[in-house]
Order: C-alpha cells, then sequence, then structure tokens
C-alpha cells in the first residue's frame, strides 16, 4: 500500500477521539444498582469467605459463596462456560498454614469470530474476604466493599455478555479465590494460562468498587466522596525487564508505555468516548502502598492488567472485624454499598470489555523509522489480521501528556509520514473495524526500514 503523508502541524487542537461511535451496543439500563446491591448483601450473607473457612457448609463460608457464584453465572445465559478452576496450595507457603483448595469460578464466553475468538480478555474480581486478623478463618468477615462488589459487576456482565449477540473475542470472568492470602487464584490461573498458551490480552481487575465515599474527618460535617471517578492503576515499566530492556526504553522515552499503561489509556479512551458517569481517574503506579491485587501476577508474567478501586478507601471497613466502638461503626458490610456508584462502575467495564473483543488486534511492529536525520517522520506497522479491518490511525502526544491528544486517519495504508517532529513527540498506531471499534494503542518503537 502506498504511504499517506500528512502536514498537520503541531498545536493544541485536535483529540484523539473519533467522530462517530460503533453502534449502542450497551446501555447503563442494562445494569441495575439496587440488584447490584442485592448481589453484594447475598454474598455478605455467607458470614466469612475467608479462604480457610468452611467448604461444606451450604450457608457459610468460601465453599457456599462459590458454589452461588457459579450459579449465578449460569443464569446468565447458555454461551456461558462455567467451571470450578480447583488449585492446591500448600501449606507453609505465606498465609496458607495447611494444604488448602484454592478455586476460582471461571465463566468463560466464547468470541465467535475465527479470526479473533483465541484473544481473551478477562474481568476479576476476588471472591474471599478477610477481617482484622488475616488469619482468621470463623469470625464474620461480610467483605461487601472488599470485593464482593467486584463479584457482582462479574455477574452482571455475565448476564449481558451471554445472550444472543456474541463478541468477536472471547471473555473470562473470574471470581477468584486466596486474594488475601497472597493472590494465589490468580496466580495459579497465569500459570494455567502460560501452560496451555492462552493469548491474554488485557486484565481488568475490579477489587473495592462499590462505594465512592471515603472517611469523615473529626472536623467535618461530611465525608470524601467522589461518585463521578474511580481509580484505574497501571504498571509503566514492564516488571520483566532487563537492564538492557530498560536500557531501550530509556532511550526511547517509553517508561510511560507498557501494554497496561496503554490498557489504562484505553478505559480512558472507551469512557471520553461514551461520556460515561464513571471516570477513570488513571493512577500511573501498579498498585496501592501496603497493598496487592489479582491483575500483578498476570502484569508479571507480561499481560495488559490493570486495577480498579475506589477514589477514598474508609478504613474503619476493610479489613477490620464487624464491630462499634465509641459510636463508630467497623466493617465492610453491604450498608456502605452505592448501588448507582457500582451500577455506573460496571457500565464502565462492560462497554471496555466489549470494545477490547469486538474491535480488531493491536498492528504489529509499530515503528518509527530512524535510518537517517530527517525533520519529517515516517512511521510503519504490519497489517491486524481480522477480517473487518476498515483501517488504521496513527495516534501522537507530546512527551510530557500523560494521554493521546491527536488522532490521524491513515485509511487502509500502513504507513504514513507526518511533520511532528520524532523527538518532540510519541506515536502510536490502532486498527479500526467497519463498526468503528479501535483497537488499544501499538507504542511505536524506532527501526531503520
Amino acid at each position: 500500500m502506498t504511504a499517506l503523508t500528512s502536514n498537520l502541524m503541531a498545536d493544541d487542537g485536535g483529540s484523539d477521539l473519533p467522530g462517530t461511535r460503533p453502534p449502542v451496543i450497551v446501555a447503563d439500563e442494562a445494569f441495575d444498582g439496587a440488584w447490584l446491591k442485592r448481589l453484594v448483601a447475598e454474598m455478605a450473607s455467607f458470614g466469612t469467605r475467608h479462604t480457610l473457612s468452611d467448604t461444606e457448609s451450604g450457608t457459610r463460608g468460601i465453599g457456599a459463596a462459590r458454589r452461588w457464584v457459579a450459579d449465578e453465572f449460569r443464569k446468565a445465559g447458555s454461551r456461558a462456560i462455567v467451571t470450578l478452576e480447583s488449585n492446591m496450595v500448600r501449606g507453609g507457603e505465606r498465609r496458607i498454614p495447611r494444604d488448602v483448595e484454592v478455586v476460582n469460578v471461571v465463566c468463560e464466553i466464547p468470541g465467535a469470530m475465527p479470526e479473533a475468538k483465541g484473544r481473551r480478555y478477562y474481568m476479576l474480581a476476588h471472591l474471599d474476604s478477610r477481617n482484622s486478623d488475616g488469619m482468621d478463618s470463623e469470625g464474620d468477615s461480610p467483605g461487601a466493599n472488599d470485593a464482593a462488589s467486584g463479584v457482582a459487576a462479574l455477574i452482571a456482565i455475565a448476564k449481558v455478555l451471554a445472550g444472543d449477540d456474541p463478541l468477536d473475542a472471547t471473555v473470562v470472568l473470574i471470581a477468584t479465590s486466596g486474594e488475601e492470602q497472597g493472590l494465589y487464584g490468580a496466580k495459579k490461573h497465569v500459570e494455567r494460562a502460560i501452560e496451555n498458551g492462552w493469548d491474554v490480552r488485557g486484565v481488568l481487575n475490579n477489587d473495592t468498587v462499590g462505594d465512592p465515599y471515603g472517611p469523615w474527618p473529626a472536623d467535618s460535617e461530611r465525608g470524601k466522596e467522589a461518585r463521578g471517578l474511580i481509580r484505574v492503576f497501571s504498571q509503566g515499566i514492564p516488571v520483566e525487564a532487563t537492564p538492557e530492556a530498560y536500557k531501550r526504553l530509556s532511550q526511547l522515552g517509553a517508561e510511560s508505555d507498557s501494554v497496561s499503561r496503554q490498557l489504562a489509556r484505553y478505559v480512558d479512551f472507551v469512557a471520553r468516548w461514551h461520556d460515561t458517569p464513571v471516570k477513570p481517574m488513571l493512577v500511573f503506579r501498579n498498585d496501592r502502598f501496603l497493598r496487592g491485587g489479582d491483575h500483578t501476577p498476570f502484569v508479571e508474567a507480561g499481560f495488559a492488567g490493570v486495577r480498579f478501586t475506589v477514589p477514598y478507601e474508609d478504613y474503619d471497613r476493610q479489613h477490620q472485624d464487624v464491630r462499634v466502638e465509641n459510636g463508630t461503626k467497623y466493617g465492610d458490610t453491604a450498608e456502605w454499598i452505592n448501588g448507582g456508584y457500582l451500577r455506573d462502575v460496571t457500565l464502565l467495564n462492560a462497554l471496555t470489555l466489549i470494545h477490547l473483543a469486538n474491535a480488531p488486534s493491536v498492528p504489529g511492529n509499530a515503528r518509527i523509522i530512524t535510518a537517517e536525520l530527517d525533520n519529517d517522520t515516517v512511521i510503519r506497522w504490519d497489517a491486524s489480521p481480522e477480517p473487518d479491518v476498515a483501517g488504521y490511525e496513527v495516534v501522537a502526544r507530546r512527551t510530557t501528556s500523560p494521554q493521546w491528544e491527536r488522532s490521524f486517519d491513515v485509511r487502509g495504508n500502513l504507513s504514513f509520514t507526518t511533520d511532528l517532529h520524532k523527538d518532540n513527540w510519541f506515536f502510536g498506531v490502532r486498527a479500526y473495524d467497519k463498526d468503528g471499534y479501535r483497537s488499544p494503542v501499538a507504542f511505536c518503537g524506532v527501526a531503520s526500514e
């Protein structure tokens, strides 16, 4: 194909958002906040979901809870493939005093396009809970926000995605176990993914996503509030980067352009394009201090993964025994869940999954040509393999900008020349299909041809 040339000058105009969105794919009416809150309350009613808690009871403990979640997934639709993924963790591991079966509840919704169904997009939330003593497997630990809220979102999204309108690629929804003891369920699934050669393209981990209100300072009449935001954490420099790879990243200035960081930007892109009621607050680090999440084993294996978490966390609730002291309520109970907020976070996740699964693959081998000194920038890339690819867009941002700022439609071409100088701008390439779905961005490296 012939190269396309642009002489658009660098200025403050332009946008990375295309003019027309794909057809309406899911409306906020698809999710009911009151129902989501009831799902959270149902999970809290199991008393404790501690990884080491009872597995035989029908009403209490991790066993009853995971069977209930599996049943809810099965109600989603005939295309939902539900499995209880069992993993044995030997005693003596961190926070595992005895051998324990760590079971993930997996709901796989296969893609329908032969060229795309091998791509897998994940949404995670951990089913297990804990109270003040992380080794107490008997006491009540309702774990409503952390993280029954995320599991409720999984169940609701399964109901929408397992219907009669299949996506191109495969979506995998997992209620993990063993998170509070050391991310064991997620680690074991990543081992399976690597062993089976699964093509994991993106992971959305929803951990503590149901309460937008923070603690009340002693001198205030109300608490902190962020009803329209959800934090999205992402790793910048790949964990597995060798010294040589880090040197290369430093030369490119690509410390903020890992696949996980591009996934976070994609969540933001979808939110702005659809003007969702809850928008991501991008946080450019993998996770919070002194905490961890189930996306991390995926990120450490080289897969793209991000974490969704409320902007304010109330530590009178999280990881606390349920009690009242000096008039203060402690404990992560369902009363604190805001159904409308959880509905809106669920919508953002659903839209992101649908866009990821229906969009073409990320273009391969995106590169800036640096064969000689030149004031123009020449960009090339390889075609995405899906048959419905309609074209490509080159995106650009200033080196100090956290988000893509400009988008140039180059149609079906695989090369693009612009006078935006390669020394002063970062570039990337994304594919779009005939319905307008956009892939995540492939960050441009450098090459001589």
